[in-house]
């Protein structure tokens, strides 16, 4: 039997995880003098509100003794676990991952990826690891269909600021200053494990350029997609719902995810985004 874990910076809300299976251990949110774990003990929007009043938030990785805690309990009732994490460039939680099982001596119940993701877009990698593992697949073939989609999406965010990036070093200020234009508003992308500012639209007409982005890349294909999102705005959420249904892309499966705490201490807020990849209709 196959377990797969992630880490909270899938941004899975834990009932939605729990109920698909998938195992998350959780990075943790510094406020002040407080240390809160990502999505069990603080609320996305609390660190929004933080931010907003002048606040200052930083985060830390899932430690080494968390990971072989939850690599024990798993193999258990487990014979191996497919372990799905964040970008080893954004954090060092894979590497801490890789440290327990080595400590454990379970390298070979144990695999390890590092997504290169962070976010909606790690969260479908995970997600399409756990679909091959309830449709019997074995170890290998779960890591494969978890590193094909993260080779077969494609997402953008966009951000107010890159200021949020900056502190806690995810940029240097060279791409700030690339960025941070009055009226305009960076676009963000992965490439290659890192979060990089790609070019910078108008404020006015982001929503429709990054839409019209994925529209040139996949045309007519059938897609699954995601709208990504800081904080609870049902208003400005039902806006990009709107845009992403007329914008022409061909969607058959889609969803809205709201951006977690650890993501959020990072990004801040007004930060929203759109990812795509092929799908079978």
């Amino acid at each position: 039997m196959l377990a797969v874990l992630t880490d909270s910076t899938c941004d899975l809300h834990p009932e939605t995880a729990r109920q698909l299976g998938i195992r998350i251990v959780p990075l943790s949110v510094q406020l002040g003098s407080r240390s809160l774990m990502d999505w069990q003990e603080i609320d996305p929007d609390a660190v929004y509100d933080h931010l907003r009043a002048g606040g200052t938030v930083s985060t830390q990785p899932v430690s080494t003794a968390a990971f072989e805690t939850a690599y024990r309990d798993l193999l258990v009732s487990h014979q191996q676990i497919i372990s799905i994490h964040i970008s080893g460039q954004l954090s060092e939680t894979v590497q801490h991952a890789r440290e327990a099982a080595e400590r454990l001596g379970a390298g070979n119940r144990i695999h390890i990826v590092d997504s290169g993701l962070a976010s909606s877009p790690l969260a479908e990698a995970v997600i399409a690891a756990r679909d091959a593992v309830w449709a019997g697949a074995t170890l290998e073939t779960a890591r494969q269909a978890a590193e094909t989609v993260g080779r077969d999406l494609h997402a953008e965010f966009t951000v107010t600021s890159l200021e949020y990036l900056r502190r806690g070093g995810r940029i240097g200020r060279a791409q700030e200053f690339f960025g941070n234009m009055l009226g305009m508003r960076p676009v963000l992308a992965f490439t290659n494990g890192q979060l990089k500012a790609t070019r910078r639209v108008r404020a006015a007409n982001a929503t429709q350029d990054l839409l019209n982005n994925l529209k040139e890349r996949y045309d007519t294909a059938p897609l699954s997609v995601t709208i990504s999102h800081a904080g609870r705005d049902p208003a400005r959420i039902a806006e990009l719902r709107a845009a992403m249904t007329s914008c022409g892309l061909n969607v058959v499966k889609g969803r809205v995810q709201l951006m977690g705490p650890v993501i959020g201490a990072h990004v801040g807020p007004g930060t929203y985004g759109f990812m795509a990849r092929p799908v079978e209709e």
